[in-house]
């Protein structure tokens, strides 16, 4: 009886310890959490060296791919509405959004492609990219960092990220002399994603 109970109950928990970590593997694709607004893009651009304005982008969509087993491979891609720019001042938002910055009639949307992903730890990787901004496309790098992942209250799978670059303003085509402090622009993202 002993040895029935083990051709069992060995084969069945074998089953259910295979079927636990399928559970837990983070591997598929995730759209940003749009509708819980769990996702940011912020800016912060230093105000003549005084001090510092933040902002951010309040409008934007996007998913990312992770292979579990071979992480190189995952891939990111972004769409930021650029009139949707914040910085918690009407007029100067207005300002931002005219032809001295995003000029958003002509270029209503940034884009971001993933184009190569090297794993620096056991949480984090460089996430490199096609960004494009005022027209303008070129590589850019974030430092990426793995929050966590798994199981929501209801029902769905999720996995949180946070990312963080330094652009040049002039190199996107946006020339209006703010001095040298103001030259570049820190941006740091982090989503929430929902496993479809």
């Amino acid at each position: 009886m002993l040895t029935l109970l083990k051709k069992v109950t060995i084969p069945a928990l074998a089953l259910l310890l295979s079927n636990m970590a399928f559970a837990d593997q983070p591997g598929g694709t995730y759209k940003f959490d749009t509708k819980g607004t769990h996702q940011f893009v912020m800016f912060k651009i230093s105000h003549l060296g005084y001090s510092w304005l933040y902002g951010q982008f309040n409008d934007f969509t996007g998913d990312f791919t992770v292979d579990a087993e071979n992480p190189e491979n995952s891939q990111v891609n972004a769409t930021i509405q650029t009139a949707s720019v914040d910085s918690n001042h009407a007029e100067r938002d207005k300002h931002l959004r005219g032809d001295d910055f995003l000029d958003v009639d002509e270029y209503p949307t940034a884009t971001f492609k993933s184009t190569n992903i090297e794993k620096t730890g056991e949480k984090t990787a460089k996430i490199t990219g096609d960004f494009t901004l005022h027209g303008v496309t070129k590589p850019v790098t974030l430092d990426a960092k793995l929050i966590g992942y798994g199981d929501d209250p209801w029902g769905g799978y999720r996995m949180g990220l946070e990312a963080s670059t330094t652009l040049t303003l002039s190199d996107f085509g946006i020339t209006k002399d703010l001095g040298p402090a103001s030259e570049t622009v820190d941006i740091i993202i982090s989503v929430e994603g929902i496993r479809q």
